[in-house]
């Protein structure tokens, strides 16, 4: 049996909890729908033909209990008024044919639309490099989208960020890739 995915969903959460941090993050894995499996973090190849589709459906193709690959991004703090933000970042190919790349990233005080640019141009760089072209990771998405679309690679990207406000309690936010074989 080939364990290469072959559908991918991306989801987010958030969870909190007064007692403990492995509370809030049971909170921010029901959040996002992802509690009832057994999840395993993988690394960040997005295989040849691995297709997108939407949380429904993708959950409808997993049963509870069952052992499913990940790239999970996740913090979580007690600290007050701390703002906390995972993302997962995409890159990939329009050509099907090829592999793409996901980042995952976390950070306290970040802009939730700063850290998920940063997570989208981390993953675009690792794609541009892993094959062979140079890459400026200070500058902008859009000219880096255009740097591999002139030596004819055409990339789709996107991030996946959540965030959240500590008042008094522990506080988990994730986002995640779940791969669905």
């Amino acid at each position: 049996m080939s364990l290469v995915p072959k559908k991918i969903i991306y989801v987010k959460g958030k969870g909190v909890s007064l007692d403990s941090e492995l509370l809030s993050f049971e909170q921010a894995l029901r959040n996002a729908s992802i509690e009832k499996f057994n999840l395993v973090n993988v690394s960040s190849i997005i295989p040849p033909y691995c297709k997108e589709v939407t949380i429904d459906e993708g959950l409808k193709k997993l049963k509870t209990g069952q052992i499913v690959h990940a790239v999970l991004s996740r913090i979580s703090s007690k600290i007050k008024n701390q703002m906390i933000c995972a993302s997962i970042g995409v890159a990939q190919p329009v050509d099907q044919e090829m592999y793409g790349y996901l980042s995952e990233v976390h950070a306290t005080d970040e802009k939730p639309e700063m850290l998920g640019r940063f997570s989208e141009n981390l993953a675009l760089e690792m794609l541009a490099t892993s094959l062979g072209i140079p890459f400026i990771s200070k500058s902008n998405i859009d000219e880096n989208k255009e740097l591999l679309r002139i030596k004819g690679i055409i990339v789709e990207t996107k991030n996946i960020t959540e965030m959240a406000i500590v008042e008094k309690e522990w506080v988990t936010v994730l986002a995640a890739a779940i791969f669905i074989l």
